[in-house]
């Protein structure tokens, strides 16, 4: 039997889906050899070693895309999360662990003796999936840092493969982090359990479409808003992402890798501030933003926000899409701040502009974390 993944790939070609692009043929001919090993069958019924793979390179070169069509193709048991969602999950299994009775870890995890967390969360993970592939690996988190190592051994012991998606060589993960040395036998494992494939075309797809595209949409043109957002993210699963900024969380509901999507009202009209502005310009290269009203007077605190919102990812070269009820000249026009408001139509119809979406950001780089920020 041939490969699934590439003639699922040459298929998208052939229907003018997708645009062949040379970066990407490396990791099609890595994907397909893992999705071949998968199918082997060990001795005995053992799990035979199987290495996995690890895709990098700059954002926007189909990462993402390649890894939705290598789930979907890969043989059963498989797990597909967001990095930082599946390392969500296994700290709240670490926590239920040693705060559970002993009925309490029976029932989770089918045994109960022993006060390291580690092997029994192994084994729950590796008896729900033999595959994991996980999109957007990025450590910034120390926590996640000085488990990585153990979790990753003990799931390599039982037999779990790994395919990965990451802007980051496995060498450059957590650059200068707090007790790096500790880190660094993930890195070893990395490179020692998966095959690691560059993916680095010259063209950015996601760029180039949004600069093909509209940016700004007014109400009745929902439609197409929702029609880019579903192009952008693609087959990708959407998840919360939390951002610790001084202590607190700032959760976004909506998010895939580096996209993030929120209505107005959950931003501009809670009491977030500058700090939390960056450390969302700081994660995410793309913003949606949803359901902009008209504002007068009395919401004078919600354009304020809004200006602080924009002059954050103004200043991190993000992009913005926006759905809203007006242009932006008439969104706020009378009320404290309105002249000053001026400044921010202006940066609004420059970050809408195709001349905007089509540059390359500068300052930050998007695979580069932001400091004392962790999601």
């Amino acid at each position: 039997m041939g490969s699934r993944i590439r003639a699922a790939y040459e298929k998208r070609l052939a229907e003018g889906r997708l645009t062949a692009d040379p970066g990407q043929a490396a990791a099609i001919d890595a994907l397909s050899r893992l999705e071949a090993d998968l199918k082997r069958r060990g001795l005995f019924g053992r799990r035979p070693d199987v290495r996995g793979v690890y895709l990098h390179g700059p954002p926007g070169r189909g990462k993402s895309m390649l890894m939705d069509l290598f789930h979907a193709c890969a043989p059963e048991p498989k797990l597909r999360r967001h990095f930082h969602v599946f390392m969500a999950e296994v700290h709240g299994l670490i926590r239920e662990w040693r705060e559970g009775d002993r009925a309490a870890r029976q029932a989770r995890f089918g045994q109960s003796k022993g006060d390291d967390p580690l092997a029994p969360v192994a084994d729950l993970i590796s008896r729900r999936a033999r595959l994991l592939c996980f999109d957007e690996l990025e450590v910034t988190d120390i926590a996640d840092a000085l488990i990585l190592g153990r979790l990753f051994q003990a799931l390599f012991d039982r037999g779990t493969v790994l395919a990965v998606t990451s802007n980051r060589a496995p060498d450059r993960l957590y650059p200068n982090g707090i007790n790096r040395e500790l880190f660094l036998p993930f890195v070893g494992l990395i490179r020692e359990r998966c095959e690691t494939v560059v993916v680095s075309g010259e063209r950015d797809w996601r760029i180039d479409r949004l600069a093909r595209s509209r940016t700004w949409f007014l109400r009745d043109q929902r439609p197409e808003f929702e029609a880019l957002w579903a192009e952008l993210k693609g087959d990708a699963e959407e998840a919360p992402t939390c951002l610790t900024v001084l202590g607190r969380e700032v959760r976004i509901d909506r998010t895939v890798g580096g996209v993030a999507r929120a209505g107005f009202e959950a931003l501009c009209g809670s009491a977030l501030g500058p700090q939390d502005w960056l450390a969302l310009a700081g994660r995410f290269h793309t913003l949606f933003l949803e359901d902009v009203p008209v504002l007068d007077a009395a919401r004078h605190m919600h354009a304020r926000r809004l200006v602080t919102l924009i002059d954050a990812l103004y200043e991190a070269g993000a992009r913005l899409v926006v759905l809203a009820e007006a242009s932006p000249e008439a969104l706020y026009v009378r009320g404290t701040g309105a002249f000053e408001f001026e400044r921010t139509v202006s940066r609004l119809n420059e970050m809408t502009a195709p001349a905007w979406l089509s540059r390359t950001p500068a300052g930050r780089q998007d695979d580069d974390p932001v400091p004392g920020v962790t999601a």
